[in-house]
């Protein structure tokens, strides 16, 4: 290895120690402010949040964007994730497209980093390949030839001086979960080709379907939403790593439906795994009711998801079918929307087979609830029983009958007493064992009849 390689990996190395020595410090004195009891330990933990924080994003953004992508692919994933939301979102498709496979794919998928100042970018094609292009006013605009504006979150004011640049109104992302479903999908009178769709979203704490809305106006793709998606950060990567994978607006439109196809099949393998866990749970003899509630959450959570994704794919399928039958696409888009749909085709016998399991595997849970139910109910028979003669000797007797042998027969009421104490626990005891006798005696007639008709 030459002097430059060690230069660089020893430069490397020691801006990973630091990194390391930031996030671990930063754990560190969270755990420490937590277990205050002080009224002010909240603003004490922002603050020193904000030191320590601040610091490593001034180390990550001060790197180039290979010794970034290098330092992530190092951390643990928990450090990852937090070293990943210091970055400047300028800087984040860059790092990207230099990281390894499985931690690209893992940060995509993580929960969007979209800064709130950054509502606005414009894309371009250069040299075939997609590429940003910051923009902050009309001037900007002004110099380039987009093939797709994408508007995250934007306000009124950027949403009404695109529309008068480009000469077409945006709609608020706010608003376009409150459209009736046949107003999604229109023409307008100037050609304008106007499309609301659901895009899967799936994070640690739940699912959401997020509403996108689509402008094809002179063959520039428009998109507005609320949020940052995973789908939308995979096509733009793809776009601009593979040269000439994408030619203009309508081609962007149509992998982003095939990358939400694409990331509605991954979450579907996730609820795979995830109800492969349950179900051992759930087949398991010894569980329990607070481990049933666990199962039946997860089960829960399963059925929403897979039920959002059902309807996700099918209102991609119906966007992808009002493009077909308006006659919008050329022959190759069409064949590539075709394919679209037979991959959707195939998402819908998964989901099927989804819903079936996790209506097993709630009647099986359900049923061990009330398995051990039965257990108490039975238990508490067993002990009514076992106590019903002594009830009865009692109740026949009454405490006056002890109470007269203490004085007729000069006995001892302590004798009298403990006599009558010992006796009902021998009563108590043989009750018990007749009554295990009796179910033994049961089963070996349950098992005979088996042997019988197996021989048979």
């Amino acid at each position: 290895m030459s002097d430059t390689s060690h230069s660089e990996f020893d430069r490397l190395t020691e801006h990973l120690n630091e990194a390391q020595r930031l996030l671990s410090r930063h754990r560190l004195v969270e755990n420490l402010v937590n277990r205050q009891e002080k009224p002010n330990h909240k603003l004490v933990e922002s603050i020193v949040h904000r030191q320590n924080l601040a610091e490593l994003e001034a180390l990550l953004n001060g790197l180039d964007a290979v010794d970034t992508a290098r330092i992530l692919e190092a951390l643990p994933e928990e450090d990852r994730l937090l070293a990943w939301g210091q970055i400047r979102e300028d800087r984040l498709d860059a790092i990207l497209l230099l990281l390894l496979d499985e931690v690209r794919e893992e940060l995509v998928n993580a929960s969007p980093n979209q800064s709130k100042k950054v509502s606005l970018s414009a894309f371009v094609l250069r040299e075939g390949r997609l590429r940003q292009v910051k923009v902050e006013n009309k001037a900007d605009l002004a110099s380039i030839k987009p093939i797709w504006v994408d508007l995250v979150a934007p306000t009124a004011e950027t949403r009404y001086w695109v529309g008068e640049f480009f000469g077409l109104d945006l709609p608020d992302p706010d608003s376009l979960n409150d459209l009736e479903a046949s107003a999604r999908f229109y023409l307008e009178d100037n050609g304008e080709i106007h499309l609301h769709s659901d895009f899967l979203l799936d994070t640690d704490d739940e699912a959401h379907n997020i509403a996108v809305a689509f402008i094809l106006h002179r063959d520039i793709l428009f998109s507005v939403r609320k949020q940052e998606l995973p789908v939308f950060r995979l096509q733009r990567l793809r776009a601009s790593s593979q040269p000439h994978y994408v030619t203009e607006g309508k081609d962007v439109l149509l992998d982003l439906y095939a990358a939400d196809a694409e990331y509605s099949a991954d979450v579907l393998e996730e609820v795979y795994a995830d109800l492969e866990t349950v179900g051992k749970n759930v087949l398991n003899p010894e569980l329990t009711d607070d481990a049933a509630a666990q199962v039946l959450a997860e089960i829960a959570r399963s059925e929403d998801l897979n039920g959002r994704i059902r309807r996700n794919v099918l209102d991609t399928r119906r966007a992808l079918s009002f493009l077909m039958r308006g006659k919008f696409l050329s022959v190759q888009q069409q064949e590539e929307t075709r394919q679209i749909l037979r991959d959707i085709e195939s998402l819908d016998g998964h989901t099927n087979f989804l819903f079936g399991k996790i209506n097993f595997l709630m009647d099986a849970t359900v049923g061990f609830i009330n398995i051990n139910q039965n257990k108490r109910v039975s238990k508490l028979t067993s002990i009514s029983i076992i106590f019903m003669p002594i009830n009865i000797l009692a109740g026949i007797g009454g405490m006056s009958e002890f109470s007269m042998m203490s004085k007729d027969f000069n006995i001892d009421w302590p004798l009298a007493y403990g006599g009558f104490l010992v006796c009902s626990a021998l009563i108590g005891w043989a009750t018990y064992h007749i009554l295990k006798l009796l179910e033994a005696r049961e089963a070996r007639k349950i098992l005979e009849g088996k042997g019988g008709r197996k021989s048979g």
